[in-house]
């Protein structure tokens, strides 16, 4: 019989399952295809801060009975939102399954908005901006995205500016959520020690009369924009992202894509670990990794380095794309197969990571992709297929850098021109 099975309530949600034999625990995920990047620019960090509010209240339960439902059975209850999605998901034991789909099919379908708790749940967020405002190695990658998706909402920050939080009223929450927490935007998932018809059933009652409404319009695809932004700032390190645009996450040439990003910066035997902290001891942490969307991405390396050592470190990366371009070894690729097909496997054995994966699965392919159609995919990519695909996107005309630190006066590689001057905000004295 096959694991993962899939069902189309009335109302037109999916519910999608994959049974884990033999393990112990089970994770349910709603899942809304709604993220920073369906937000007016007005509303920006509207879906976050719903998500905050889902917790906050029911005709039937408080916030503290809300928290204690899932903690009482030593299981996790919680939340994300990111720039294409939402997800609020509880990890259970698996005879606990019966009350996790009942929590979530409440918090989900029947949330107060209380002005009370929104207020205070507006000071919770607020404070969650400024702690990523004061974390350069967290901001420093908003940033990136503001410039290298200008004019586009995959620039927005996921949790929005200050004055969208303290603007937004109830009649804004209550608009959005009626318009995008609707049955054409919302799955579930579910995996791990559970019965497809089982989940089905406890789905049932609560999302079987969930309202059917006519999708959002398409938001125009994003254009990525080559530059440099530096923002100076009194800080010990200089944090910066450096990227280029690549192709979707659904594109065929993905598997490609994710080995030249493994050879290139992910782990400790990359090109960019061993070349930058190994060889050179230039930084503590540099690495890779890929921003995927449903119609673009980026390719990003993140570094922290001191200003002394700044323009070096930029130089070298770049020297590294250029040495990508030239190809890479037999005994490069074939180790960048195992680590990721080795990472993927070892990731697969837990019920959130497996529910995670049907989700990204439906959202960005429509349905399940085999592990033995990724691990074939993987073992038949190329070494002169990444080499073609490494001259074709790592150039430094398609190279966006973004950088935050004492970077005044930074001298940058040829061929890297600066597309906003290093400024250091001062305060102007007013004229009597």
């Amino acid at each position: 019989m096959p694991r993962i099975k899939k069902s189309i309530l009335e109302s037109g949600i999916n519910v999608i399952t994959e049974e884990m034999p033999g393990a112990e625990s089970a994770t349910l995920g709603i899942w809304v295809k709604t993220g920073s990047r369906n937000e007016p620019a007005g509303l920006n960090g509207i879906s976050h801060f719903i998500e905050h509010l889902l917790f906050k209240g029911t005709p039937k339960r408080t916030a503290l009975e809300i928290s204690r439902e899932i903690e009482s059975v030593g299981g996790v209850l919680n939340a994300f939102t990111s720039r294409e999605y939402t997800c609020f998901y509880a990890k259970v034991l698996n005879k606990d399954i019966p009350r996790a789909a009942n929590l979530l099919s409440d918090i989900f379908l029947n949330p107060n908005f209380d002005p009370v708790e929104m207020d205070k749940e507006r000071s919770v967020v607020l404070q969650e901006i400024k702690m990523v405002e004061d974390t350069p190695d967290d901001i420093i990658h908003d940033i990136y995205a503001g410039e290298f998706w200008k004019g586009h909402p995959l620039a927005y920050p996921v949790l929005g500016p200050e004055k969208n939080i303290k603007a937004l009223t109830r009649d804004d929450i209550m608009e959005y959520y009626e318009a995008h927490y609707r049955s054409h935007n919302v799955f579930i998932v579910a995996a791990g020690g559970i019965k497809h018809d089982a989940v089905v059933k406890l789905i049932k009652k609560g999302f079987g009369r969930l309202k059917i409404s006519d999708p959002p319009e398409k938001v125009p695809d994003p254009v990525a924009h080559p530059g440099v932004r530096l923002v100076n700032k009194d800080l010990e390190q200089v944090n910066l992202c450096l990227g280029v645009p690549v192709p979707s996450q659904s594109h065929p040439d993905r598997y490609k894509l994710y080995l030249l990003n493994t050879i290139l910066g992910s782990g400790m035997s990359s090109r960019l670990f061993q070349e930058v902290r190994e060889k050179r001891g230039l930084a503590y942490s540099i690495f890779s990794y890929l921003n995927l969307y449903k119609d673009s991405g980026s390719l990003v390396v993140y570094s922290g380095t001191t200003k002394e050592n700044f323009s070096e470190l930029i130089g070298i990366v770049l020297k590294e794309f250029s040495k990508m371009r030239r190809g890479v070894t037999k005994l490069e690729l074939k180790e960048a197969k195992s680590q990721l097909k080795g990472g993927m496997f070892l990731g697969l054995e837990s019920s959130d990571n497996r529910m995670t994966k049907l989700a990204r699965d439906e959202i960005y392919y429509g349905g399940t992709v085999e592990l033995k159609s990724i691990v074939s995919s993987i073992d038949r990519v190329r070494a002169d297929s990444i080499e073609k695909m490494a001259n074709e996107l790592l150039k430094p005309s398609k190279v966006m850098l973004t950088a935050l630190g004492r970077v005044k006066g930074a001298l940058l590689p040829r061929g890297l021109k600066s597309s906003t001057a290093a400024k250091t905000r001062k305060k102007r004295k007013k004229s009597a």
